[in-house]
């Protein structure tokens, strides 16, 4: 899928191609809002395999994310050339790890089993230019979850619906998941999906965007 977002603007550097390789439309906006000029190619890489093999070698949840996020970006480099970022999230919550949930059934039992728990994020990013991945970061942000009653969460789910499967712990802060929370430690745009202002530091030391 590509996304374009080529307009020039005077953060960007030209003639620099910034490529973001993630579907992810909080991603984009994130970018976006930067004043940033990319396009999207989203990475072809099989994620259950990846964080079945991470798990099985006893990696962390912030190692796996990692792993994958690389993964992501090197993918997308075998393809088009630029400047790629990779990225990617774990869910994990006194030992268990979750993934996007499958359908909303999936998506109740998962706020169920999160509700009145603090859980984490592991927010991963790597970014991959000339041949390598050159830079890689991770951001674990503390979520506590209200312990919310299931009148709510049938609400909740009525309207946010298929919404709430196109993320870890079905929510999104930036909609109704913000009234499942009664306390959040971290920062905000790494639980959106992106560690924005430590990627901005590292596009600006390679010179991608203007120091």
């Amino acid at each position: 899928m590509i996304f374009s977002h080529s307009a020039s603007t005077p953060e960007h550097n030209e003639p620099a191609r910034l490529i973001l390789g993630s579907g992810s439309s909080a991603r984009k906006q994130l970018l976006t809002q930067a004043g940033l000029s990319f396009c999207v190619h989203t990475a072809q890489v099989d994620e259950d395999i990846l964080k079945l093999e991470g798990m099985k070698q006893g990696l962390s949840p912030s190692a796996v994310a990692l792993s994958l996020a690389e993964a992501k970006a090197t993918a997308v480099a075998a393809l088009h050339e630029g400047c790629i970022i990779g990225a990617d999230q774990m869910l994990s919550c006194e030992g268990d790890c979750y993934d996007k949930p499958a359908g909303l059934a999936e998506a109740r039992d998962q706020l169920k089993a999160l509700r009145g728990r603090t859980h984490t994020l592991h927010t991963a990013v790597a970014l991959y230019m000339d041949g390598a991945v050159t830079w890689q970061h991770v951001t674990q942000s503390h979520l506590r979850m209200r312990f919310f009653s299931d009148a709510f969460l049938d609400a909740y789910l009525e309207t946010e619906g298929e919404h709430c499967l196109h993320s870890v712990g079905a929510y999104r802060l930036e909609g109704p998941g913000l009234q499942l929370f009664e306390k959040i430690d971290g920062d905000f745009f790494s639980i959106l999906g992106l560690p924005l202002l430590p990627l901005l530091q590292a596009l600006r030391e390679r010179e991608v965007i203007f120091s």
